[in-house]
């Protein structure tokens, strides 16, 4: 048996009584197609209801075939024991009533390329992605405005791969990881929305508004760019 604080990363506030301020919830599941890597949502209620609320695992994976989804609200579904719908509506509530509310992320370590059905990252890979969230609720590095969320600049991502993997990170990886993948996101809302619409009764109106304006973001980015957008489309969020 290994003690914590046995670690050199462990934090000196792993005891604290009082707690530790809470300064990112990164959602994730496995998702073949639509979601980048790692993305922020642009509001509380964006994050909860496009990453968590709206969290989904496809279960096989074939390139000409349409995959089978499974929506896993959360990631814990099955261990939710109130209706969905007001799961969410608290989820909402207590976020807005927070003084600081966390930023939320949206995390995806098994995309795969499309063509080949090769994974586009290495397990390993994740250090990064929660690195960048680090700078990120710092406010230490800007990011990157897409339809579906504020993604990683390049250069922040070259510079962590070296400084954590010691491995080079070509603008070749960033584009196919980070390219917005407009047709799969589409299909994804829809899938989502099917199931907040027949398989919960008491869906507050707020998951379809959000669901809704990403539908909008992505037709828009679709007429200007086409289907398969490069991250360097896009331009920078105004401020940090």
């Amino acid at each position: 048996m290994l003690s914590l604080r046995a670690l050199p990363n462990c934090d000196p506030e792993l005891d604290n009584p009082l707690g530790v301020e809470l300064g990112a919830i990164i959602y994730g599941g496995r998702d073949y197609r639509a979601y980048v890597p790692i993305q922020q949502g642009y509001s509380w209620e964006h994050g909860i209801i496009a990453y968590g609320a709206s969290l989904e695992t496809e279960t096989t994976f074939a390139i000409t075939e349409q995959g089978k989804y499974e929506i896993n609200v959360m990631a814990n579904q099955d261990f939710i024991s109130i209706s969905l719908g007001q799961y969410i509506k608290n989820y909402l509530e207590f976020g807005r009533n927070l003084k600081r509310q966390p930023l939320v992320f949206g995390a995806n370590y098994f995309l795969r390329d499309l063509k080949t059905g090769e994974f586009l990252n290495t397990p390993l890979d994740k250090h990064v992605w929660i690195k960048w969230v680090e700078l990120r609720v710092h406010g230490d590095v800007n990011a990157i405005k897409t339809p579906t969320g504020l993604i990683p600049k390049y250069e922040d991502l070259a510079r962590l791969f070296k400084q954590i993997l010691d491995r080079e990170y070509t603008m070749e990886d960033y584009t196919k990881q980070f390219t917005i993948r407009v047709p799969e996101n589409l299909s994804k809302i829809r899938r989502v929305r099917e199931f907040w619409s027949t398989q919960v009764t008491d869906t507050p109106d707020e998951v379809f508004k959000i669901l809704s304006e990403q539908t909008e973001r992505l037709l828009r980015a679709r007429d200007r760019y086409g289907n398969y957008i490069p991250p360097n489309k896009f331009g920078e969020e105004l401020s940090l």
